[in-house]
C-alpha cells in the first residue's frame, strides 16, 4: 500500500455556511500547519502537523508552502464538446446554439476530433482547479465513450451520459429516442461505476425531447435506478414557452420532468433562472437539485438566479455550482464565484439602494450575499452534496478520495498579487478568518493563474509552469 502525507495550509469545510448566519466561519475548517495523510488515493488521516507527524513515523511527506489547499473543485454543469465555440459571439440560447453549438457539437461523432477534444477538456479543467464535473456529451456514442476513458487514464471522478435530443435542432444533429436508449444501456453497462467513472441518464433539455425521449429517460430511470439524471431547466422564457405549448398539461417546466418520473434524488437541473418558488418548493421536497450557472446567464442574457431563494431553509434545495463552458465564457470556477457574487449583489438592490421589492423578505436578500465561505463551499463539499457524491468527496475527511488544489494567493493580475503580498507581508493566513479573505481576493480578483497545482486521488496532475 502506498501512503504519502501533504503538508501545508489547508482550509475546507465540516458544514453549511448558509446555516451560521452571522457566524459562518463555524462551517470552515482551517489548519495553518496542516498534514494529510493519503494512503492508495483515500484519505487516512487529517489534522495539525504537530499532532499527526508523530502517529505515523517514516512518512514520505511532501511539504506545499504558501499555498492555501483546499479540496479539488466541483463543476456541477458543463459541456465538453463546446471547448472550440467558448467566447463565440453572443446570442441569446436558443439562436446561440444553432449558429455556434450545434455545427461544433456534430464533428465529435469523429472519434479522433473526440479524442483531441477530451484531452484538451481535462487539461484545462486541471489547470483551472476542477479535479470532479458533470458533464454533457453529444447525441454521439463515440463522445462519452472518450470522455470515460480519458476521465479513467487520469483517474477523475465525472459523471456524464450520452445527451439525448431528438427535437427543435437541426436534423443532422438529433437522434431517436430508440437508439439513445440502445447505446445508454450499452454504455451504462460499460463504464457506470468502473473505477471513478459515474452515468447520468442525460435529456439536453426537455424542449429538445420528445415524448418518446423522455418516456425512454423514464424507463432508464426505473432500470437503473442508481444513475444519475443531468438536464437543463428554465433557462430562458423563449424556452420555456416553447416547452409549455409543447405540453399543455404542464404549467411549468418541472412538472414536464415530473411527469415522466425524474425528478427525486441525484437530479440536477441546469440554471433554473426562472423556477417558481413552487417549482423551488418541489424540487427541494423531493430531494432534487438546481446548477447555478451564473457566467452563462450573463453571457447568454438569461437572467439572474434568485440565490436567496433557493437557499431558503424552509425550502432548501440542493445546489452546486457550474461554469457552463461554453455558455459561460471561462472554465474556471473561480470566475463562476466572482459572476455569482455579483449576481447576488444585483438581486437585492435596485439603482436607489433598497430591497428589491421582489423578495419575500429581509432575510431572502442577505441569503443572496455569496461570502467567502458561501462561495467556496459552494464549489467543494456543497457541490458534492449537491451531486449525492458528498460520501466520496468534497472535503479532508478520512474515508474520502483525495482529490485537492493548492492555491496561490499571489497568483494572477499584478494587481491582486500585490494587494494579496501585502496584506499578509509574503506570510500565510495565520487564521480562519484570514484565509477567507486571502479567497475572497481570490475569487474575486483571480483566475486560473492562481491555481498553482492539481492533486487526484494522492497524485498531482497540474503544476503550473
Amino acid at each position: 500500500m502506498s501512503t504519502i502525507g501533504i503538508r501545508g495550509t489547508f482550509f475546507d469545510f465540516i458544514d453549511d455556511p448558509w446555516k451560521h448566519i452571522g457566524r459562518e466561519q463555524d462551517a470552515a475548517r482551517f489548519h495553518a500547519d496542516g498534514l494529510l495523510v493519503v494512503q492508495d488515493g483515500v484519505i487516512a488521516d487529517f489534522g495539525p502537523y504537530g499532532q499527526l507527524a508523530p502517529k505515523h513515523p517514516g512518512l514520505e511527506i511532501t511539504h506545499i508552502k504558501d499555498r492555501l489547499i483546499l479540496p479539488g473543485f466541483i463543476d456541477g454543469h458543463i459541456h465538453l464538446p463546446q471547448t472550440r465555440v467558448l467566447g463565440a459571439y453572443g446570442e441569446q440560447l436558443l439562436p446561440w446554439l444553432n449558429k455556434w453549438v450545434f455545427p461544433e457539437e456534430v464533428k465529435y461523432k469523429d472519434r479522433d476530433y473526440a479524442r483531441e477534444g477530451v484531452t484538451r477538456f481535462f487539461d484545462t479543467l486541471l489547470a483551472s482547479g476542477t479535479t470532479t464535473c458533470q458533464a454533457f456529451t453529444t447525441t454521439f456514442k463515440v463522445t462519452t465513450e472518450e470522455l470515460f476513458e480519458e476521465a479513467s487514464r487520469r483517474n477523475m471522478r465525472v459523471i456524464a451520459g450520452l445527451t439525448g435530443i431528438d427535437r427543435n435542432a437541426p436534423d443532422y444533429f438529433v437522434d431517436t429516442a430508440d437508439n439513445f436508449y440502445r447505446d445508454t444501456v450499452e454504455l451504462i453497462g460499460r463504464y457506470h461505476r468502473n473505477g471513478r467513472n459515474l452515468y447520468a441518464i442525460t435529456p439536453r433539455f426537455a424542449m429538445g425531447s420528445s415524448e418518446e425521449m423522455l418516456a425512454r429517460c423514464e424507463q432508464l430511470k426505473k432500470e437503473y435506478p442508481d444513475c444519475w439524471v443531468n438536464t437543463h431547466i428554465s433557462e430562458n422564457p423563449a424556452e420555456i414557452r416553447t416547452l409549455l405549448d409543447l405540453h399543455q398539461d404542464c404549467t411549468d417546466y418541472l412538472g414536464v420532468y415530473e411527469k415522466y418520473g425524474l425528478v427525486g434524488p441525484k437530479f440536477s437541473g441546469g440554471h433554473g433562472v426562472w423556477l417558481s418558488n413552487d417549482e423551488f418548493r418541489r424540487m427541494s421536497r423531493k430531494g432534487a437539485a438546481v446548477v447555478f450557472c451564473p457566467c452563462s446567464n450573463l453571457f447568454l442574457g438569461s437572467g439572474l438566479f434568485r440565490l436567496g431563494r433557493a437557499t431558503d431553509p424552509n425550502c432548501r434545495v440542493r445546489m452546486s455550482f457550474g461554469s457552463d463552458m461554453g455558455g459561460g465564457n471561462r472554465f474556471s470556477l473561480l470566475a463562476t464565484l466572482d459572476d455569482a457574487y455579483k449576481v447576488g449583489m444585483c438581486n437585492n438592490t435596485l439603482l436607489d439602494g433598497s430591497v428589491n421589492p421582489g423578495h419575500q423578505d429581509l432575510a431572502e436578500a442577505e441569503r443572496n450575499k455569496l461570502s467567502p465561505y458561501r462561495g467556496f463551499w459552494s464549489v467543494t463539499l456543497g457541490g458534492a452534496e449537491g451531486l449525492y457524491i458528498d460520501d466520496l468527496l468534497g472535503n479532508f475527511d478520512p474515508g474520502k478520495e483525495a482529490d485537492f488544489v493548492a492555491l496561490d494567493w499571489n497568483g494572477g493580475p499584478m494587481a491582486m498579487s500585490w494587494h494579496q503580498s501585502l496584506a499578509y507581508e509574503g506570510e500565510g493566513p495565520a487564521t480562519v478568518e484570514e484565509a477567507a479573505n486571502l479567497l475572497f481576493g481570490i475569487m474575486m480578483v483571480g483566475d486560473d493563474r492562481a491555481v498553482d497545482e492539481t492533486w487526484i486521488m494522492g497524485k498531482r496532475l497540474y503544476k503550473k509552469s
